[in-house]
């Protein structure tokens, strides 16, 4: 009987992080265990998560129980909250700090911030195969320096690697320009990691064409690998009406960073309230983070909100005022099915961009209630959810559009029967994680063996 494959599997964010990537390394990481494999996940240690990102303490409990986790030292100076740790440099001229802090970071490997890690990430690696022999790394992006641990044991011993990019090296998602030019170190950098891969994943098509087109030798390599929703953390398919007597609920659960068009939304739900009685008596409760980062500076939000009651799902309140938005704090993965479980209208608000996707557009489906798209139509969230039977997508960002296609899915949240919403349900079962994950972790297990 042959052994289990070993797979090492590379995430700088991994539970008790926070933010979207973590769940795909969560479900990744799980996959080749139930496969059948002995999985090794490196990442970072816990205390950068807790200095640098924030955490969601209650996503450790869902590592799988046969994953072992190491954890290795990660120091991010740029980030560093605590005044009284920075140097005199930096206190007396923080933009000469900040300039050298780059060019420093990038000396080892072509990344601010992270570029520094590399050597300790190789030291890790090195030290998992020498434990046990590794027969397969997948190592995850961004960070990109994941990937110096995929590169180091394929170098030092033919260990074969997948690069699972979650998000783009050289490609802005949002406005389509590469950000690294052709011939740069990171260009040829990347396809070197590209073309020495087994194979490279993406999360949707726009991305693996272009990176197809930038990087023809490896194209035959590339496959897509959507998000996929979390059946642990799903919400449970709604079949039923929101009861006649209370107001309707819309929702949005997600980071609201700038690239979110947050403005165009409550622009067009004032416009939607005064066209509509059933939008005017209603309430819109946006969860999340204002940021990727543990400290968020004032100012971040942006638009005017209500402060909602931050923390739990139970905390959603029947009203709200300031025009009926209402602004909470971020909720743990590990809670957002109690939070759909009060909405009756979800909301997908998205940066602009025909790259973008998000993970939540999957969970969305799972919900079964009617979707409210706020982003460019050419996103390519729109080919997810373009046969979804309750979706009602702005034709734009104008405060008409938006307010147009609120007023719909108000009226179909009152009015879908029990079919249509079977309907939503079924159609969401090809966007599980595991619908997603399967067939490539079956064929790299069988390559392994």
């Amino acid at each position: 009987m042959t052994r289990p494959a070993h797979v090492l599997y590379v995430a700088w964010g991994f539970p008790p992080a926070r933010g979207g990537g973590v769940y795909r390394a969560l479900a990744t990481s799980a996959a080749f265990a139930d496969a059948g494999a002995r999985v090794t996940v490196l990442t970072a240690a816990r205390e950068a998560f807790e200095r640098y990102t924030a955490v969601d303490a209650a996503l450790e409990a869902h590592v799988h129980p046969e994953v072992s986790v190491r954890r290795l030292p990660f120091d991010w100076p740029a980030r560093e909250p605590d005044r009284a740790r920075w140097s005199a440099v930096r206190r007396a001229a923080p933009r000469v700090w900040w300039r050298v802090r780059k060019e420093l970071d990038r000396v080892s490997f072509p990344e601010v911030g992270y570029g520094p890690w590399r050597r300790v990430l190789e030291a890790g690696a090195r030290q998992v195969h020498a434990d046990r022999a590794v027969d397969l790394v997948v190592a995850t992006a961004n960070p990109y320096v994941d990937l110096v641990a995929a590169d180091v044991l394929h170098r030092d011993h033919g260990v074969p690697y997948v690069v699972d990019y979650r998000d783009a090296w050289q490609l802005d998602v949002f406005t389509g320009r590469r950000k690294h030019r052709r011939g740069s170190r990171v260009d040829r950098l990347e396809g070197r990691l590209m073309r020495d891969a087994r194979e490279v994943w993406f999360v949707n098509e726009p991305i693996r064409a272009w990176h197809a087109e930038q990087h023809p030798a490896a194209a035959a390599l590339m496959h897509v690998v959507a998000n996929g929703y979390d059946p642990q953390f799903a919400p449970a398919p709604r079949l039923e009406a929101p009861d006649p007597a209370r107001p309707l609920r819309f929702g949005y659960i997600g980071t609201m960073s700038r690239q979110v068009p947050l403005e165009a939304f409550r622009a067009g739900w004032a416009a939607a309230a005064a066209r509509s009685a059933e939008v005017a008596s209603a309430t819109a409760h946006l969860w999340g983070h204002s940021s990727h980062y543990a400290v968020e500076h004032p100012g971040s939000s942006s638009i005017p909100v209500t402060p909602g009651t931050p923390g739990t799902p139970s905390a959603l309140p029947t009203g709200g005022s300031g025009g009926g938005v209402v602004v909470h704090g971020p909720v743990s993965k590990t809670a957002v099915a109690e939070v759909y479980a009060q909405l009756d209208v979800l909301l997908l608000i998205l940066g602009t961009g025909r790259y973008v996707t998000s993970g939540k557009v999957y969970e969305y489906l799972a919900s079964a209630l009617p979707v409210v798209s706020v982003h460019d139509p050419g996103n390519a969230a729109t080919q997810v959810l373009v046969d979804y039977p309750l979706w009602f997508p702005a034709r734009d960002l104008s405060a008409e559009a938006v307010a147009t296609a609120l007023v719909s899915a108000a009226a179909a949240a009152r009015t879908a029967d029990r079919a249509t919403r079977q309907a939503c349900a079924d159609f969401a079962l090809a966007s599980s994680r595991e619908a997603q994950l399967g067939q490539r972790v079956s064929a790299l297990l069988d390559a392994a063996r």
